[in-house]
C-alpha cells in the first residue's frame, strides 16, 4: 500500500471496524513502525499520542483485535480496518468506543453465535438440539415460525408481533447455516435484484 504518513505528521488515521457485524468500534493512529507491525503480526498495533510510543491493542488487557483485511482510502491517507475483537474493544469496557446505545448489526452477531455452536457443540445448547433434530425438523420450525408471525401481526398485539418475527429470525439463521449459507449470500442476492 502507498500510504501517506507525510500529511498529518507521520501519523494517519486507522478506523476499526468488525469484520462481521461492520460495527465501528474505535479510532487509532498508526505511523509507518506501527503500520508494518500491524501487518507482520495481523494484530492492530496504533502509534499512542499521550504515550508516544507503539501501542498494541490489547496488551495489557489481552483484548486483541485481530486483522481481517486493511483498506486504503483513495486519499491514500486514512485506514480502515476490519478485525475480529477478542473481547470488549473500549478500555470501558463497551463493544465499542463510540458508546453506541445497542449493536445496529447484531443480527451478524447472532449469525457468528449460530456459527459457534454448530463448530462447537454444547449439551445443553437450543442450536445444537435443533441440529440433531436435523434439516426437516429446522425447516418446520421456520414454518411454524412464519406462520405465528403472520397471526401476530392481524391479530395480536405489536410486542407478540415483535417476538415472532424475532423467533422467525433466529430460526431462519440456523436454516441458513444448516444449509452452510449465510447472511453475506442473501444480502449481495437482494442487492443484486435491487439494481
Amino acid at each position: 500500500m502507498n500510504i501517506d504518513f507525510n500529511k498529518s505528521d507521520g501519523l494517519v488515521p486507522v478506523v476499526i471496524q468488525d469484520d462481521q457485524t461492520l460495527e465501528v468500534l474505535m479510532l487509532g493512529y498508526m505511523n509507518q513502525e506501527a503500520y508494518d507491525k500491524t501487518v507482520a503480526e495481523n494484530i492492530v498495533t496504533f502509534f499512542s499520542r499521550t504515550k508516544n510510543r507503539l501501542w498494541t491493542k490489547g496488551e495489557t488487557s489481552n483484548n486483541f483485535l485481530h486483522v481481517k483485511s486493511i483498506a486504503l482510502d483513495c486519499d491514500n491517507d486514512t485506514l480502515l480496518i476490519k478485525v475480529k475483537a477478542d473481547g470488549p474493544t473500549c478500555h470501558t469496557g463497551d463493544r465499542s468506543c463510540f458508546n453506541t446505545s445497542y449493536n445496529h448489526n447484531f443480527i451478524f452477531e447472532l449469525q457468528n453465535i449460530i456459527n459457534e455452536r454448530y463448530d462447537n457443540p454444547s449439551e445443553g445448547s437450543y442450536v445444537n438440539k435443533l441440529r440433531n433434530k436435523g434439516l426437516n425438523k429446522i425447516a418446520q420450525k421456520v414454518g411454524e415460525e412464519g406462520v405465528e408471525t403472520v397471526i401476530a401481526a392481524l391479530a395480536e398485539t405489536e410486542t407478540d408481533l415483535i417476538n415472532e418475527a424475532s423467533d422467525l429470525v433466529f430460526h431462519l439463521l440456523v436454516l441458513l447455516r444448516e444449509k452452510n449459507l449465510n447472511l453475506e449470500t442473501i444480502a449481495k442476492n437482494l442487492e443484486s435484484r435491487h439494481q
